[in-house]
């Protein structure tokens, strides 16, 4: 077998390749709300417990709460409607808005804003924050590689999610998935 440089092999391979969820063609920089759900690796219990229908966040928990108030500092058209931790994932509602700069100017013009890359650029800052107290455990990724988004397409879709979001809490079942990581 002849060996092929790796720019040259990459054509020739049949690697199995993940299937998007994205919409295909959609620009999820579309002014309009985005329902997102981020899980942890292997659904780990990492960010609190549930205790009578109600999310107590730990420590790693309360990193995640504060990344995700951070958000909207980030972009400017950007706004968090709504969101809930739970001890293995969380739900959030995220809302472009258009964009407006006086003058058209744009003050970040490198930051992205779409839903990818404030998913992408969250996930990194609490990785970032929880740091080495997460570091040290067996196993070492936070987060799952990708997440879940749904285009809001309408009040009532909103309203369904937002009833969604306000309840998960209190469906929870502690039975699910009993890992946990004490801190």
């Amino acid at each position: 077998m002849k060996f092929l440089p790796f720019f040259e092999r990459e054509n020739t391979m049949n690697l199995p390749q993940r299937k998007s969820i994205r919409i295909k063609g959609f620009d999820y920089s579309t002014p309009g709300a985005y329902f997102v759900t981020i899980c942890t690796q292997n659904r780990r219990k990492l960010f609190g417990t549930i205790n009578n229908g109600k999310s107590q966040l730990n420590s790693f928990g309360l990193i995640v709460k504060k990344e995700i108030d951070n958000i909207e500092s980030h972009y400017a058209n950007v706004r968090i409607d709504r969101y809930i931790i739970m001890p293995d994932h969380l739900h959030m509602i995220i809302v472009i808005s258009e964009p407006f700069f006086p003058a058209g100017i744009n003050p970040c013009p490198t930051i992205k804003c779409d839903i990818p890359n404030i998913v992408g650029k969250f996930k990194a800052s609490v990785t970032r924050n929880v740091g080495n107290a997460f570091m040290h455990s067996e196993n070492k990724k936070i987060w799952q590689t990708s997440f879940y988004d749904h285009v809001i397409r309408n009040e009532n879709d909103y309203l369904k999610i937002c009833e969604y979001i306000e309840t998960n809490a209190l469906v929870w079942n502690p039975d699910d998935f009993q890992i946990f990581l004490k801190n």
